[in-house]
């Protein structure tokens, strides 16, 4: 009976979870998920992103990042700064206005909401009348200018956002100043753009979007000039000394025109059609920045001719004789310039045009010759091909770090030299105790490298399998080669490329030995490529090996696609990962588990019909095992013809359904009179009554029938030193888990260094478990005599753990998605269990070893499991005894796609994917935090505006 009573409750325990657990989602990496506006203050270099969903991140100099979230999750539609100030303000597309403020708290900054506001017109109005359509925040940063779709300017009143009606600007007021031949009540609605004239506060220019503009005196509430365009109006934009302005329209136009005392109306100096004389797109925003030697730099978004060019996604920059339009993969949200904010200068001089796409953000440097990008230090477009999976390698030496920084430098000589741009606020984080990389598979067949040891994940090195294959493409075409006569001037830019040449080339898994430098990649059509890191460029063949993991079955024949083709010869490869050996599985199935074992020169993969053992320093095949069940036939089909299997998946469904009634029904009443069947059930009622009141609750769990599909699916593979075979002796092992709840054992012979290139590998079959449940394993595990996880291949060699303990005797635990079982080895008897799935009424999808350290002393740290549930909840578990330490909710459980790209860490921290392009990172533990941890300082104010001298004055203060 005792095992059906609680445990008591430890007080020093529960003191202990306290300093070594604590759940906190840190930060998020990569580029914001659909990404709906953009501001940038000048004043703070400060950059600030909105989103589709209502969030608000900003940026400043690495290591600075906030992030805030409005109530509604509705779309932000604009961003701006209020000038001076730590404070902005943001335009929902529910016509609601937000005041953000950075305050200090804590020692760093923060980034909270104030106030909100929503403009409401009398009533009755349609709400066109209130609908706001551009936000000027005056330099005075007193008040705010909204223009309307009814032509209405209101005047808001900072920071109580308190309309100020007596100064609203009406289409009426403005007309009585318009010669009534030259316009009309209608060229007064929908107000498109308002800016502040660069030398008087006073005034402001409006821009309507039929075309008239007028510039309006704010002290006598009066037109003081009004310019008549002929095309619809997109923008306005202000040269720096106020004498003039540009407009740019809906026609692919762009057009200057002269402020002079002297006439009210005026005419434009240059109208231009820079992709003409064929219909253009519109231009939606222009900048025209004035240069020490007299040539302006023109930067204006859009304006490309309509037939040929009517789908990219452009933004061009005019300088002299010079032209470029950098084109786009993705939709451009917005852009602005990095020029002299100095008052006192007379030119913009800029340096940076920062663009914000819908799927990256891009940085150009207009201070080098051919304007070449920027590499970011942060907003990494994860995505630029499709995240395919993930691993991630913790505490990495310094030599093989400095060696891959080397690599990827090589590969990034095309990118500009100059410093960050975007450098507000200050990273008052500590330094990164360690040095951390987060790989990622790309659909592409590529493998990215970043610096996970902080708050900014940094792209250090990229690595391309596809050389090694034939396909469509061309590794060397260049999409940047321009001819030079071709018009317009375009010019690929970014990273993002959503489309691969092969779905094949697609990688599944990844695994890199930090000490050898040994890498291991597995793709979508059963490649399994080993690499080794050189320095060098170099020119080698790949040897091939062939796996048929059917070997020994007869009447299979493989339904899905064909393996890729490899290229004959030499290849030549970059600094960097180059693979040395190609392992090619037959039939070509996705590989759905990798092991590699640098000290024994081994690498173990799976598929789903069964698992192989290859020795990369022989270049031989060592073994194959065949997991195929002979009813599986949905493995032969491959990952396009699963819709085929639907309705078979359906009936083995309610077949199973039909079992489990049969055989309850056999239980119940399988023999015996009435009253016999009567009194057993009678006592079956009470026993499970009283086993309720002293148990925790438990749900039957249905066996898996050895008919469901794929079984013979392996899903992990495990190498260990242990007591396989008896007692005395231990031996090195394969560990081989798969869909079917079914765990293989090999013995390996591994021939003594002296001899290694003599003799081969040798392997044995030892050992076969069965669950009864048939639960799919989804992790294996040895524990030594200290029942302490054994350590990494070469670990104990770089004196970076404890050699293992093989006096006592060692256990194996096994990890279903239903339950944790404890073994003894090498008898294989069971010692201890915990059924989640029956206690919690969960499946495990990913479990890990972390190592917890103490926050209030580094004397103490322990190995738990660290678990990730169906249902999204994290779970710590203890080793060895498999108790349940505590239970945090993570991941929605309808994110199916964030549960199944999480990944642990060696240390308590861990990512998954909440959108394509970002991953959440979230901690466990007290000890190792990864957060934004940064200040933002008011800078000292200097203005030219005499008029506001006094307010400055008092804004000049820490915020």
């Amino acid at each position: 009976m005792r095992r059906f009573l609680r445990p008591g409750h430890d007080p020093v325990r529960e003191r202990l979870k306290r300093d070594l657990f604590q759940f906190n989602k840190t930060v998020e990496h990569g580029f914001p998920h659909q990404p709906s506006a953009l501001g940038y203050s000048p004043f703070l270099r400060l950059m600030a992103i909105g989103t589709r969903s209502g969030a608000i991140k900003l940026y400043g100099a690495p290591g600075v990042e906030f992030m805030g979230l409005h109530e509604e999750n509705n779309t932000v539609m604009q961003i701006h700064f209020i000038p001076d100030q730590c404070q902005l303000v943001t335009l929902l597309d529910d016509n609601s206005l937000h005041l953000w403020s950075l305050k200090q708290h804590g020692g760093t900054s923060e980034l909270r909401e104030e106030h909100r506001f929503t403009l409401k017109g009398p009533p009755g109005s349609p709400p066109s009348a209130t609908q706001v359509t551009a936000v000027l925040p005056h330099s005075s940063r007193e008040v705010l200018y909204l223009g309307t779709e009814s032509g209405n300017i209101f005047v808001v009143e900072l920071p109580s956002f308190r309309v100020l009606e007596d100064r609203t600007i009406t289409p009426e007021a403005v007309l009585q100043w318009i010669p009534e031949d030259n316009c009309n009540r209608r060229s007064c609605e929908l107000v498109e753009a308002l800016r502040e004239h660069p030398k008087n506060p006073d005034q402001i220019l409006i821009g309507y979007s039929r075309g008239l503009i007028v510039l309006w005196d704010l002290q006598n509430n009066k037109a003081t000039h009004h310019f008549l365009g002929s095309q619809q109006l997109e923008n306005l934009y202000w040269q720096r000394d106020g004498s003039r302005f540009i407009s740019c329209h809906y026609d692919g136009s762009y057009s200057q025109w002269p402020v002079s005392s002297d006439n009210r109306q005026s005419e434009p100096l240059q109208s231009t059609v820079p992709y003409g004389p064929f219909p253009c797109k519109a231009i939606s925003k222009i900048y025209w920045q004035t240069t020490k030697n007299g040539l302006p730099y023109i930067i204006f978004q859009g304006g490309m001719p309509r037939a040929s060019y009517g789908d990219r996604h452009s933004i061009s920059v005019i300088h002299g004789s010079q032209q470029t339009a950098f084109d786009f993969t993705s939709r451009v949200i917005d852009f602005f310039i990095i020029f002299s904010s100095d008052p006192a200068a007379d030119f913009d001089d800029p340096s940076a045009l920062v663009v914000l796409a819908e799927e990256e953000l891009v940085v150009i440097d207009l201070k080098s010759a051919g304007w070449p990008a920027v590499h970011p230090p942060y907003l990494a477009s994860l995505h630029c091909s499709a995240i395919t999976c993930s691993h991630h390698v913790s505490n990495i030496p310094l030599k093989l770090w400095e060696r891959i920084i080397s690599a990827g430098s090589k590969q990034n000589i095309h990118y500009s030299t100059m410093p960050w741009p975007i450098d507000g606020g200050t990273n008052i984080a500590p330094d990164p105790p360690q040095r951390d990389l987060l790989l990622t598979g790309h659909e592409d067949g590529t493998v990215r490298f970043w610096d996970a040891s902080g708050v900014c994940l940094h792209l250090l090195y990229k690595l391309s399998t596809v050389r090694v294959f034939l396909t469509d493409a061309d590794p060397n075409d260049n999409m940047n080669t321009l001819g030079e006569d071709e018009w317009p001037p375009l010019r690929k830019v970014g990273t993002f490329d959503p489309y691969s040449d092969d779905p094949r080339l697609g990688i599944q898994k990844i695994y890199l030995c930090k000490y050898s430098g040994y890498l291991a990649v597995a793709g979508t059509a059963g490649q399994v490529l080993v690499m080794e890191l050189n320095d060098e460029d170099a020119e080698h063949v790949v040897d091939h090996a062939e796996a048929d993991l059917l070997q020994d079955q007869e009447g299979y024949r493989w339904k899905g696609h064909e393996k890729l083709k490899t290229r004959d010869g030499p290849v030549r490869f970059e600094a960097g990962f180059q693979p040395f050996v190609l392992v090619q599985c037959q039939p070509p199935a996705v590989v759905t588990s990798l092991a590699l074992h640098s000290e024994w020169r081994l690498v173990a993969f799976g598929t789903s019909h069964g698992f192989g053992l290859f020795d990369h320093q022989q270049k031989r095949l060592v073994f194959v095992k065949c997991t195929l069940h002979p009813s599986d036939q949905l493995a032969l089909e491959g990952p396009l013809s699963r819709v085929k299997s639907l309705k078979k998946s359906l009936r083995q469904s309610f077949r199973r359904i039909r079992r489990s009634r049969v055989s309850s029904r056999k239980r119940r009443g399988g023999g015996g009179n009435a009253s016999e069947v009567q009194e057993a059930n009678a006592k079956f009622d009470q026993d499970v009554l009283q086993e309720m009141e002293l148990a925790p609750v438990q749900r039957k769990i249905e066996a898996r029938s050895a008919e469901d599909s794929f079984t013979g699916f392996v899903r992990t593979l495990y190498f260990a030193d242990t007591f396989l075979r008896d007692s005395s002796r231990h031996c090195p092992s394969l560990w081989a888990g798969t869909n079917g709840g079914t765990v293989y054992a090999f013995c390996l012979r591994v021939p003594p260094a002296e001899r290694r290139m003599d003799e081969p590998v040798r392997a044995e079959q030892a050992k076969e478990i069965q669950l009864m449940h048939r639960a799919p394993v989804v992790g294996i595990l040895v524990l030594d005599g200290r029942s302490t996880p054994l350590p990494e291949p070469l670990e104990v060699a770089h004196d970076l753990s404890k050699s293992p303990d093989m006096q006592g005797s060692h256990q194996l635990l096994v990890v279903s998605e239903e339950q944790f079982k404890v073994f003894t080895l090498p008898k294989v008897s069971s010692k201890l269990k915990l059924k989640l799935t029956a206690l919690e009424g969960c499946r495990v999808r990913k479990v890990t070893v972390a190592n917890f350290g103490s926050c209030k002393t580094d004397d103490y740290s322990e190995n738990d499991l660290a678990v990730l549930t169906n249902l999204g909840d994290i779970q710590i578990i203890s080793l060895p005894f498999l108790k349940l330490q505590i239970r945090y909710p993570c991941i929605r459980k309808e994110d199916v796609s964030g549960i199944a790209s999480c990944v642990f860490t060696k240390y308590g921290q861990g990512f998954y994917l909440i959108s394509p392009s970002e991953f959440e990172r979230f901690s466990l533990s007290t000890k190792w935090l990864v957060e934004p941890r940064c200040i933002v300082d008011m800078p000292e104010v200097t203005s030219n505006n005499h008029l506001h001298k006094s307010g400055t004055e008092n804004a000049a203060r820490k915020s």
